[in-house]
């Protein structure tokens, strides 16, 4: 499992598009990681390492990368799956709606669905992203969780930039600077 380390950040073809979804921003997309069948495999397995002894109960994947990697990981740990989805995408059984947080770019909101027979109370569960930069999004999975009684064991993504927050207790498999 050496295939992902910050050195092969170019051989992975990461991509990157400049003034993108708007002027200057530069967007880092991971999806040439999901492609390729060897390093998602690797990518999944990771977060079942990390995750497997936490004791959780459900996988928190945000819209929309999350929901890819989240979704196999859960089904690897035999456990549920939560999609966090931008505002007005689920139905109307949602038990938190319309949360709102800052990103690099802008505003947004999103819904936490209800489970299927269950409370978030009590609940362990970890959530799940492509990348960490300011980690609005995170922060704001995690707060909606807490307010409705989940407990919140754990957070992971495929890539972190460093110089934008100062995560602790987030885990990554790339840590990377802008430069």
């Amino acid at each position: 499992m050496k295939i992902l380390r910050n050195e092969l950040k170019n051989e992975l073809h990461i991509r990157t598009q400049k003034d993108f979804p708007q002027e200057g921003i530069e967007f880092i997309d991971i999806m040439p990681l999901i492609i390729q069948k060897e390093t998602f495999k690797e990518i999944v397995d990771r977060f079942v390492e990390e995750i497997q002894d936490k004791q959780v109960q459900y996988i928190v994947g945000a819209e929309a990368r999350g929901f890819m990697i989240g979704a196999a990981v859960a089904s690897k740990l035999n456990i549920g799956f939560v999609p966090v989805r931008k505002a007005g995408k689920l139905p109307p059984t949602t038990v938190k709606k319309q949360f709102s947080y800052e990103k690099e770019y802008g505003k947004d909101k999103m819904e936490l669905p209800k489970l299927v027979n269950e409370e978030y109370a009590g609940k362990r569960l970890y959530i799940i992203d492509d990348i960490y930069a300011t980690g609005n999004t995170m922060k704001a999975i995690k707060q909606a969780i807490e307010e409705v009684g989940g407990i919140v064991v754990g957070q992971g993504v495929i890539m972190n930039i460093k110089e934008l927050n100062d995560a602790k207790d987030v885990f990554s498999l790339i840590d990377i600077n802008e430069d």
